[in-house]
Order: structure tokens, then C-alpha cells, then sequence
């Protein structure tokens, strides 16, 4: 437990610090090249998200952990199916980031959606959602955790939210990209942006 704590503390330290570096847009590439090793089943960076302990259900009912993941470069964001704000445009921006990577490239790449409202956000709901928006292939993954699994993962991610209805969060518009050892490389903030600096940050994380 305590080996836990010092894993988040330092994580949260070192993102906390990156979302008060910049805000809005585009966040500076946060490539750290030193954490990276070159074998998939060696030790993990110290600021490897796959140190992250939970077990997830994914939109099949099936149970993962983040580290089960590794070797992909990931594509990640945090929503809920309920959300008629924010969310759908979330949604959007993953589906056209996902549009402008190549076709090549699409294997190593995971595209990672992590509901925020678990108690709702059922694997049959999230399945539902994933058929209606036509994320369906085996690039999309949907994944619900407890409650304080989904709190701690946020944290990590510098992302924050909030219940302010029944039905309803504010919550934080990020999204991450982590290289195939599970360190955090780029983050985008906002709705609708320019996603030439996310795609490009992946082109890179895949031919590395």
C-alpha cells in the first residue's frame, strides 16, 4: 500500500506540474525517452501508468489491466454515455484522430475511452454506445473500474470531475497519449481542436 501511494504521489506530482505548464490546446510533448525500455516484458518505466494496479471490465464483460495493454501506443480519454455536452465532442475528436493515422499504424494503436460513471456505465451500456457510434473494431476499447480505481486514474491523468446532477458531470476535455510502456508522451485539452500535434505524437510512439 504504501509503495502504492508514493507510485501516485509522484505521478500526480509530475502531471499536476504538466497541466500547470500549459493550458488550453495542444499540451507540450512530454516525451521521456530515459523511462522507455526496449523489453516488453522487462521492469516498467517508474512513471509507467501500467504500474497502476486495477483490473478494468472492458464493453465485452471482459476483466483487463491497464498492463495488459502494453505494447500499444495509447490513445486515452475519460466520458460517460450519458453526457450530451462535452462527451459526444470527445468523441468525435477520437474518431477523427483515429481517421489521420495510417492505415499501418492502426495496429499498434489502442484508442481508449474510460467512463467516469461506472455505477451507470454498465458493460452492456458502454457495448451499446460503442454500436451506435461506430466503434466497434478492434482498435476501440471501452473500460469501467470502481470507483476509487476510476478517481485514482484520473489523478493520474491530471483530469478532474465532478457529479453535479443525478445524471450529469463536469469533468475535464483531455486527451492522452501514452508510448507502449504506458508513459504519458502528449496530452490535448479542449473540444474541437487542432489534432495534428496528437497525431503526430502517435506517428512518432508507433515507428519508435
Amino acid at each position: 500500500m504504501m509503495k502504492k501511494l508514493i507510485f501516485l504521489l509522484s505521478l500526480m506530482t509530475f502531471f499536476t506540474g504538466c497541466n500547470n505548464a500549459e493550458k488550453g490546446g495542444n499540451r507540450e510533448n512530454m516525451n521521456l525517452a530515459e523511462n522507455k525500455v526496449s523489453d516488453p516484458t522487462g521492469e516498467l518505466p517508474e512513471l509507467s501508468v501500467y504500474n497502476l494496479p486495477a483490473t478494468w471490465t472492458t464493453q465485452d464483460n471482459e476483466e483487463i489491466e491497464l498492463k495488459d495493454l502494453r505494447g500499444n501506443v495509447l490513445v486515452m480519454v475519460m466520458i460517460y454515455t450519458s453526457c450530451k455536452a462535452a462527451c459526444p465532442r470527445l468523441v468525435a475528436d477520437m474518431q477523427n484522430i483515429k481517421k489521420q493515422v495510417p492505415e499501418d499504424d492502426l495496429g499498434k494503436v489502442k484508442f481508449v475511452l474510460v467512463s467516469i460513471d461506472p455505477a451507470t456505465d454498465t458493460p452492456e451500456r458502454l457495448k451499446k454506445f460503442s454500436e451506435e457510434n461506430y466503434m466497434t473494431d478492434d482498435h476501440w476499447l471501452f473500460l469501467r473500474g470502481t470507483e476509487e480505481d476510476t478517481r485514482e486514474f484520473a489523478a493520474v491523468l491530471a483530469v478532474s470531475y465532478k457529479q453535479i446532477s443525478p445524471i450529469d458531470f463536469s469533468h475535464s476535455n483531455i486527451i492522452s497519449v501514452f508510448d507502449e510502456e504506458g508513459v504519458l508522451v502528449h496530452q490535448q485539452e479542449g473540444l474541437g481542436v487542432d489534432n495534428k500535434e496528437t497525431v503526430e505524437a502517435i506517428k512518432t510512439e508507433v515507428s519508435n
